[in-house]
């Protein structure tokens, strides 16, 4: 690492751009946004393969994997306040690891959203045939997707508003969801009766009932349930003032955990006996059901419905801004960049919305399992993402230390070292995804993926140099501007 080049870097960190977005979203919408990235289909759906898999211990798996997000938070957290900007993972990635990281990282997570966006709204058009089975699934997904697609295109403000009052039926619901079942733990009323107890956790067959191993395994469901948590860093460059909505966001962090995921799964792993709990069935449903409350699946199907629609919305917000980003940075198309008159990247969401269609198309022709492998791969996309973050944020501290940047006014606890440990941690996912048969397709898909950037950025870089050689005639070939830290 060059001295010259972190001094450079610095200056133009210190100086920023303008972005040409408009600093539409709120404080309260910022942290409604945040709170609803940590509740989504992988709570409402996914815990109940993980609860089968590993018992009462799957709230020990989710403490632990929500201690390993708070500090990838506060990683990002640090950053976003050293430099707010749209497209922060690509763009800190670029500054501090290299052109090739932020490219990589940018359409990795682009990626990643357009393959969830393709689940959540096939999984959307699946609630809706619960209720209306007369309409075909392919109507509703479609529905779904112009809707969601207009409220993008309008402005950030009405995407923030449509995706507080998402957030708002989900937290509504978790809320009184707990207070029904301590209700039941306390009172005792409900057909469960007696049997709802805390004894539940670990009168059969002790709280790791499979096996430590097990639950271990369980670990990549659980990081897949956190996924979104941080798109409120690709708010940054349109939060009114994210000085102060930012951090607080982000420190809210660990009580959102233990309140919406470890407290929810306590009470209902007291309530109804793990055993009961299923792969395929929605525990929040089973509970209800077991309680002989009306309505129960009624009520979690909409919830349901809510939160996909809401990852659907989240998943074409963060596109665009992702693919502006790489367009600013001569690494997609030029179109790309461009903002409607409504300061929205509406070229970007409409490219993405077109591949998020194809994929309704598709999941609507696959088997079942297909679901299950497309939440793998984009579980294995995030956690690229998470451990850019955490690498950008260890080039960082290395730099501060050396006196090169200013110092963010928000600083991680435990700095380079805490990032070092969710590091070695999400590594350590990595690894049982690659030992899960069933999961490991993800790893197969992520090294074609791997190939693919890897021909699209010796494509570009060939690009650049031409246009180099042509406008210095006799001066080489030269090399790319604005290299980051890392090279």
């Amino acid at each position: 690492m060059e001295t010259t080049q972190l001094e450079d870097v610095g200056q133009a960190a210190e100086g920023g751009t303008e972005e040409g977005y408009e600093r539409g979203l709120g404080s309260r919408q910022v942290q409604m946004i945040a709170i609803g990235g940590a509740i989504g289909v992988g709570l409402f759906m996914g815990a109940g393969a993980n609860i089968a898999k590993a018992g009462p211990s799957i709230v020990l798996m989710y403490a632990l994997a929500g201690v390993v997000v708070f500090l990838i938070m506060r990683a990002l957290g640090e950053l976003l306040l050293y430099r707010p900007v749209s497209g922060s993972f690509a763009e800190y990635a670029r500054e501090f690891l290299g052109p090739f990281f932020g490219f990589a990282t940018g359409w990795t997570y682009w990626l990643n959203w357009v393959v969830t966006g393709m689940a959540e709204l096939t999984a959307a058009a699946i609630y809706i045939h619960f209720w209306f089975p007369a309409i075909p699934q392919w109507f509703s997904a479609l529905t779904f997707l112009v809707v969601l697609f207009g409220v993008n295109l309008i402005s950030v403000k009405i995407f923030g508003e449509v995706e507080f009052w998402f957030s708002m039926i989900k937290v509504t619901a978790i809320i009184g969801m707990i207070v029904i079942g301590l209700g039941v733990l306390t009172l005792g009323f409900s057909q469960v009766g007696d049997t709802a107890s805390a004894s539940n956790l670990y009168a059969h067959h002790g709280f790791f009932p499979t096996g430590i191993g097990s639950s271990l395994m369980t670990l990549q469901g659980v990081m897949f349930a956190y996924l979104a948590v941080e798109l409120v860093g690709v708010t940054a460059g349109e939060s009114e003032n994210p000085e102060k909505t930012l951090p607080k966001a982000i420190n809210t962090l660990p009580w959102r955990i233990i309140f919406f995921y470890v407290g929810a799964l306590l009470i209902i792993l007291s309530v109804v006996k793990w055993t009961e709990f299923h792969e395929g069935e929605s525990p929040f449903v089973k509970a209800f059901s077991e309680m002989g409350i009306p309505l129960a699946a009624g009520v979690v199907n909409f919830v349901v419905l809510t939160a996909a629609l809401s990852s659907c919305n989240s998943g074409m917000y963060s596109t665009g801004r992702m693919l502006r980003d790489l367009a600013a940075n001569e690494q997609a198309p030029k179109i790309f960049a461009k903002l409607n008159s409504r300061k929205s990247p509406a070229f970007g969401i409409t490219a993405s919305v077109l591949l998020m269609g194809v994929g309704v198309v598709l999941n609507y022709l696959v088997p079942e399992k297909a679901f299950a492998y497309v939440t793998s791969v984009a579980t294995a996309a995030g956690i690229w993402t998470w451990m850019m973050i955490l690498c950008s944020h260890i080039r960082y501290r290395r730099a501060l230390r050396a006196g090169l940047l200013r110092r963010s006014p928000f600083p991680a606890p435990g700095g380079a070292v805490a990032s070092a440990v969710a590091l070695a941690f999400l590594i350590m996912v990595t690894c049982f995804i690659a030992y899960d048969s069933e999961a490991r397709i993800s790893l197969y898909v992520g090294a074609v993926w791997a190939v693919l950037l890897a021909g699209g950025w010796f494509r570009l870089r060939g690009r650049e140099r031409a246009k180099a050689a042509q406008s210095q005639p006799g001066a080489g070939t030269g090399e790319l501007s604005g290299a980051g830290v890392g090279e």
